[in-house]
């Protein structure tokens, strides 16, 4: 299994100190989990980096090191205080406090480090951790009169505290000083003696003793600690806004900001000014909590985009400076807030840029428990939390379509209706059993059967939807139809967790229960008695699910740690799975695969099972808790999402799992090979077929097609049960684009993903005439008037980006902004105007306002628009306006007017040599984003927008979708790229090979036109029996070993280099190595070798069988082999531009070279000073073409240089259509839970998917593993062994 998905939780609303920052990184709470975002300096954007999830229950406090980048601390009800390395992602310390839970936690600097903590009234415990897990009360912070709501030490001024109470009192505390209890209380502003609480407080640290204070009805203060006095009050602009939560902005002294809390209002603010100076409506939800940190972005833009002089006219008149009218806002500090709102919503708020970086909304911020696709769309998947609701996720985006109304208490369980009657019901812990319509978006019925008890599972029949089965904690299973008539009740002796209904019979259902037993009932008759109940489990029985493929079985999961598959038709026990460390909760049977099934537990694992021989075929413990829900779609059989204590929804790929099926389909293999019988997959010693409804209509599809099948149709239709989520649909889709496809057989929602460049300006055409349907509306007012100006404002900025100025001017009057409109109005004919309009548009580029974008569409700049928009990440506007420019959408600058236009037959104009160029740029730059984010697909499909069919294929090869490759590369008409796809084939190849599949192999080389070399080298790598080895090569239609050594001696006496390949397929492959490797030094002493010249045979001698190359008397051959083969693999890595393992591997070659104990007779063309000198050239290059933009880089010495340069041509170019680059699978970027594994290569902790080497033990990013081995066969332990990460 693979990881290729992950939805983050939102924050918990429930406690205020669940914000932190520090430097480039982030930090918030779900309920259960803490998510650390950092930024990622290569695409200038936070990451979810990390999720911390030890705490058992609700996290009440984190706070970072306030001197300590890397370390954090968090607190929670499970009465534990844990100390983190966000780096390394361990837990560098713990300790349970027994006496009360650390509501409020804190770093004192005061002599050496401490975190401390409080609850209630005190007193304020330290732990000094660097001496173990003692803990001791301050003596002075203790005996309050009031509860602390909040307290914090002052970073600058050691040793200084305040607290802040809920009589809206403070306390003061200071080393050495007199301490002062309970001052500063507000003067009531009703009159009444009702407290009024400090809601939040924060040290000025550029000051010794001012305090910002935030109490529930005061609101803001400013007081002096050392005075105790408060020497200025903020007023709110109103009576109803009042403040949640607030915090100073790092980046402008004396400026801080404050939350609203009944709605998400930013206030920002001056200490010298006792109104806001302005106020941001950023969300309709009110804040919970927000922190604003301040880190420097890699925004290194031309001088040429910035004006020198920003209010100084281009003209010979002077230009006014542009007021804060004109703006239409206040020039704010830069810097980042981290907010956090009271429905779960997270963000992070460019202040500078004006703009969310990111916003997720309706998140959960509780354990998620349930999660099922719905039963007609693939793409949907709903989910059930704790935190009382339901929601409607598209997994393609990871983003919420629907929510359910909330206030549910628990919710345990859900099931969709079947087919689309777009409706789900849900159990919950207190509000019974109720059917939530998404069409309507409301509660469409409720059943109280189960009284106040607790419902934990519900059951919707596929087979008849009026059925509908919940059971709970009253201990009855109740079956009703869905308009609430009662048809069943079934007593059991104890809870009953866990029902299902048979997919092949509508009138039976199981039953799970505390009692440990299977219950089988049969709806259809009028008993209450089970018609079987099956014995063996040893604690409660918590999940049933009956087979979707094998009549009459089912299994069970339970708290003794065990899955039990029964059979129903021999009242039996067909096999127990153990290996589980905890009860299981999740289960999952594969629609496609009779045998597999997969198990979810509280030991933080999910694992797979064979339940044929009772196997556990795979294990991931990705998830950092205990994990409940399993689901699949059987249009989708082999992806699998998981849900968790963790708060997290994750989606996994089991194609690696079933990975011969997908090879077979690619090598023309038989369809009797991939799709068959229930009863020919469960045989042990047949091979995996497919079995499920899908793979069955497919076949029989196939074998119905009219006329010749090309390959490359079942090479789609296939590849749509194995692609995952997030993209392989628009690949495809944009394959038939290229492919000439009518555009009115396009997908309905083709146009919500990446559009070819030809669909951009008609699809955002039709998207603005859409939204301006709302003018059609009559007059409103209210809610109904912002929404038709936003529609309106929103039309008008579809029609700038397609050049349509004029109609840009008559929607922006419709809204009244006539100052924009009649800014851009008289583009056409005043140059003054135009001059003076491009000026305006650099100001407001450099002040990151998009106010410039029509600025620089109605003057025709699209040169500049697009450097804007590329520093903004805002590539797919970029991507638009550039295709808009190459279709002469967009009126061009005085400079463009005079070039030459082209004309094509019909007297069109073409567009210009230097649009396709920057729309092309564009492209790859968006590709590039997010090849580097782990979403290779989504990469392709940006080339394929534009036609560029190489790069397409080349990220699908980088990022490791072998097979998607090969299915699009056969499937694009017209150029075939003939080497891409061979180069992927071969990876293919070599797949087969470490599944021992080596005829397999040989049946995806005969795909290739010319993969003659390739065979041999397949067949010289195979360690087998002599007859299998003999039958491959007459597969290969190669001579069997006998008759490759007798040419190989014939052509060796005529001097031909050719007998080195049939020495390799004979029966003396030592010979080849001996000849080979005289021939590489050879010619490695020569002067100016080149790397292509001696690429084919180390490449070809790589390929001899592991077991002679180990041979003892080998050593010396063996040697030299590996010490040439890790420096040439280095200086291919340089040609492809790996860069990650190129001194790995150079410097592996030296360390061979210079190994003590060596014999004396090894000799190779290479010198310790010769790969010293290179490394360093090579490294002082690197180093500065990364850090050239930067003021203090310098460039390399000219010794060096010359190194460098001999290098280089020696390295020579890529002579294949794989453009350059290193290799991101899929799922690189996303967090785990798993070991944390330090790279052999690097040291450092690897982030995605690791590989083991041959040890078991070290480990190398998988990622690295394969651009090793694409250059290098032997692993980098050099022991002689090879590495398949294939």
């Amino acid at each position: 299994m693979k990881q290729v998905g992950l939805l983050s939780a939102g924050c918990q609303p429930w406690n205020s100190d669940v914000v932190a920052a520090s430097g480039d990184r982030f930090a918030y709470c779900a309920t259960l989990a803490i998510y650390v975002y950092q930024l990622d300096r290569k695409l200038n954007e936070f990451k979810l980096y990390a999720i911390m999830s030890e705490h058992k229950k609700t996290v009440t406090s984190i706070m970072w090191h306030p001197r300590k980048p890397d370390v954090f601390a968090s607190g929670g009800c499970d009465y534990r205080l844990f100390l983190w390395d966000v780096a390394q992602q361990c837990v560098l310390s713990m300790i349970e406090c027994t006496k009360f839970i650390p509501l409020c936690i804190d770093w004192c600097l005061l002599e050496k480090d401490s975190l401390t903590f409080i609850k209630g009234k005190g007193p304020l415990m330290m732990w000094h951790f660097t001496q173990g897990k003692e803990v001791s009360p301050h003596k002075e912070a203790q005996g309050f009169s009031s509860d602390i709501h909040k307290f914090r030490w002052h970073h600058k001024k050691v040793g200084k505290v305040v607290f802040g109470h809920a009589d809206g009192s403070l306390s003061f505390f200071n080393a050495g000083n007199k301490s002062y209890k309970h001052v500063l209380r507000p003067d009531s502003t009703d009159g009444s003696d009702e407290d009024d609480p400090v809601i939040d407080l924060e040290w000025d640290h550029l000051s010794d003793d001012y305090l910002l204070i935030a109490n529930l009805r005061c609101g803001v203060r400013m007081v002096d600690s050392e005075s105790r006095m408060c020497f200025m009050k903020f007023e709110m602009p109103n009576a109803i806004a009042a403040v949640k939560t607030l915090a100073w902005v790092p980046s402008a002294p004396g400026m801080f900001v404050t939350g609203d809390s009944n709605g998400g209002v930013l206030r920002l603010w001056s200490v010298s000014k006792s109104t806001p100076i302005q106020s941001l409506s950023l969300k309709k939800m009110g804040f919970h909590s927000l922190k604003v940190f301040s880190t420097s972005l890699n925004m290194t833009p031309n001088s040429s985009d910035v004006p020198l002089h920003r209010d100084v006219s281009s003209t010979s008149q002077a230009s006014p400076t542009p007021s804060a009218t004109t703006l239409n806002s206040y020039a704010l500090p830069p810097g980042h807030a981290v907010c956090t709102f009271l429905d779960g919503g997270v963000g992070l708020y460019d202040f500078g840029k004006r703009r969310w970086d990111f916003l997720r909304e309706l998140g959960h911020v509780e354990t998620i428990f349930d999660c099922k696709f719905k039963p007609d769309d693939p793409d949907l998947i709903a989910t059930a939390s704790f935190d009382g609701t339901m929601k409607v996720w598209d997994i393609n985006t990871l983003t919420a379509v629907k929510t359910s109304p909330g206030n549910e208490g628990i919710l345990y369980s859900l099931s969709w209706a079947p087919a689309d009657l777009n409706c789900i019901v849900a159990g919950s812990s207190k509000n019974g059993v109720f059917i939530w319509d998404l069409s309507k978006g409301c509660i469409l019925k409720r059943f109280m059967e189960h009284g106040k008890n607790s419902v934990y599972s519900v059951a919707w029949n596929q087979k008849d939807p009026k059925r509908i089965a919940s059971c709970g904690g009253d201990c009855y299973c109740i079956v009703r139809e869905a308009d609430g008539k009662l048809l069943q009740k079934y007593k059991h002796p104890a809870a009953v967790f866990g029902c299902d209904w048979s997919p092949n019979n509508k009138d039976m259902i199981a039953t799970g229960c505390d009692d440990g037993k299977v219950r089988v009932f049969y709806v259809a008759t009028a008993t209450e008695q089970p018609l079987k109940a099956f014995l063996g489990h040893t604690a409660k029985v918590f999940n049933v699910k009956w087979s979707p493929l094998r009549e009459g079985i089912l299994c069970s999961g339970s708290d003794d740690r065990t899955i039990r598959v029964w059979d129903y038709t021999q009242d039996s026990c067909v096999i127990v799975l153990a290996g589980h460390g905890a009860p299981i909760r999740g289960l999952l049977w594969n629609p496609e695969i009779p045998y597999l099934l997969i198990s979810g537990s509280w030991d933080y694992t999910i694992r797979v099972w064979d339940t044929r021989d009772g196997a556990c075929i795979d294990k991931v413990q990705d998830h950092g808790a205990d994990v409940y829900g399993l689901t699949s779609h059987p249009n989708r059989p082999f992806i699998l999402a998981s849900c968790s204590r963790d708060s997290t929804l994750r989606i996994w790929s089991l194609c690696p799992l079933v990975t011969k099926m997908q090879l077979s389909i690619i090598a023309k293999r038989p369809w009797a090979e991939i799709v068959g019988t229930v009863e020919h997959s469960m045989a042990m010693s047949t091979s995996t077929v497919m079995a499920g409804r899908v793979s069955r209509e497919l076949k029989q599809k196939l074998e119905q097609y009219k006329g010749d099948l090309d390959h490359s149709v079942a090479l789609r239709w296939f590849s749509h049960l194995f692609s995952p989520p997030g993209g392989s649909k628009i690949l495809w889709e944009l394959v038939s684009v290229l492919n000439g496809q009518d555009d009115s057989l396009l997908a309905e929602d083709y146009s919500k993903g990446i559009l070819h460049a030809k669909h951009l300006v008609k699809f955002k055409a039709s998207e603005a005439q859409e939204l301006e349907m709302v003018k059609m509306v009559r007059n409103t007012s209210g809610t109904g008037a912002k929404v038709k100006e936003e529609k309106l404002r929103e039309a008008a900025s579809i029609h700038i980006r397609l050049g349509q100025v004029q109609r840009y001017c008559e929607l922006m009057v419709e809204i009244h902004e006539w100052e924009k409109a009649l800014s851009v109005a008289p583009a056409v004919s005043m140059e003054y105007w135009r001059k003076l309009s491009e000026r305006y548009a650099d100001y407001l580029a450099s002040e990151s306002s998009n106010d410039c974008v029509p600025y620089y569409i109605a003057t025709g700049n699209i040169q500049q628009l697009t450097k804007y928009f590329n520093r903004h990440n805002q590539l797919k506007d970029a991507m638009l306006v550039a295709q808009v420019a190459c279709e002469n959408g967009i009126s061009t600058t005085e400079h463009a007017q005079h070039s030459i236009q082209s004309e094509d037959q019909n007297g069109i104009q073409e567009p210009s040599e230097d649009n396709i160029r920057l729309l092309n740029d564009i492209s790859c730059t968006l590709a590039e984003r997010y090849f580097q984010d782990g979403c290779p697909i989504m990469a392709a499909c940006c080339h394929l927008a534009v036609g560029n069919t190489r790069c397409a294929l080349s990220k699908l090869i980088r990022g490791h979708e072998l097979e998607l490759a090969i299915s699009i590369g056969r499937a694009i008409e017209g150029t075939k790229h003939p080497d891409l796809i061979a180069m992927a084939t071969n990876f293919l190849a070599l797949r087969c090979a470490k599944l021992g599949k080596w005829d397999l192999g040989i049946d995806l080389l005969f795909t290739l036109p010319g993969g003659e070399d390739s065979m041999v080298e397949m067949c010289a790598q195979c360690v087998s029996s002599s007859a299998e080895i003999d039958y491959l090569h007459q597969k290969a239609a190669l001579p069997n070993r006998a008759k490759c050594k007798d040419k190989a001696q014939e052509l060796e006496s005529n001097g031909d280099v050719e007998c080195v390949k049939y020495y390799l397929l004979s029966t003396t492959p030592e010979r080849a190595l001996e000849l080979g490797l005289t021939k590489i030094t050879d010619k490695m002493c020569e002067r100016n070798w080149s790397l292509q010249e001696v690429l084919p045979m180390i490449k070809l001698l790589t390929s001899i069988r592991n077991d002679v190359l180990m041979q003892q008397s080998l050593t010396k051959e063996r040697t030299e082999l590996l010490i040439l083969s890790f420096y040439l693999g280095g200086l291919l890595a340089i040609r492809r531009g790996y860069n990650s393992i190129v001194l790995p591997l150079l410097q592996q070659s030296m360390t061979m070279l210079i190994r003590k104990g060596l014999d004396a007779d090894i000799s190779v063309p290479l010198s310790e000073e010769q790969l010293k000198l290179e490394q360093k050239a090579w490294l002082a290059h690197t180093q500065y073409e990364e850090g050239k933009n930067l003021s203090d880089s310098k460039p390399i010495n000219e010794s060096l240089g010359s190194v460098y340069n001999t290098l280089i041509q020696r390295v020579g170019s890529e002579d294949t259509e794989l453009e350059c680059g290193i290799d991101v699978v899929a799922g690189s970027q996303l967090p785990s839970h798993s070991d944390v594994h330090l790279s052999l290569l690097t040291g450092s902790r690897i982030q995605g998917p690791v590989f083991f080497l041959e040890d078991g033990k070290s480990v190398i990013a998988l990622s690295d593993a394969l651009m090793w081995a694409k250059v290098n066969r032997f692993s980098p332990l050099a022991t002689g062994a090879t590495i398949n990460p294939y």
